[in-house]
């Protein structure tokens, strides 16, 4: 009777990395890089409120050289304006990462991010100050209700 071989584990991006291959080509991207990396491409500023939903590749005409791609950004609304600004910087720099001139113009789609940062959680608030507004609440007599009642007090005022 021999040994069972030696089982290793693979990661998942490799047992993954064709799936994803594949979304991402649909979406007209040639390598993932573009958005796993885009923080780094398009600068912490930027990143923060756009990111890339496709690449427009335009239809090849025979005989003429190949036109430039749109690169399709999904933009929070607010931030639009300053990206669209901003557009030739941000050009240049993905243009740098693929090594030519791929993409010719920027197309913004203003939605919500798909992938959120989520805000830290306030810290909760003073014992001290809480106690304080509670005994302001002789009036309430549900004892759950009336620490709910001062900690939303205590946390109104240190706002």
């Amino acid at each position: 009777m021999s040994k069972p071989g030696r089982l290793s584990a693979k990661p998942l991006s490799v047992l993954l990395s064709d799936v994803f291959s594949e979304a991402y080509a649909k979406q007209g991207f040639a390598a993932r890089e573009l958005v796993t990396r885009w923080a780094e491409i398009a600068g912490a500023d930027i990143a923060r409120h756009a990111e890339p939903v496709k690449i427009q590749w335009p239809r090849p005409v025979e005989g003429q050289p190949q036109e430039p791609a749109t690169l399709v950004l999904r933009v929070e609304g607010p931030a639009a304006l300053e990206i669209q600004h901003r557009s030739d910087v941000l050009l240049e720099r993905v243009n740098r990462f693929f090594g030519w001139h791929a993409v010719g113009r920027l197309a913004l789609r203003q939605a919500p991010l798909s992938r959120r940062e989520r805000p830290p959680r306030p810290k909760p608030p003073d014992p001290k100050a809480v106690a304080e507004v509670a005994r302001t609440l002789s009036a309430v007599e549900d004892e759950a209700l009336k620490d709910a009642l001062a900690r939303l007090g205590a946390a109104i005022k240190r706002n």
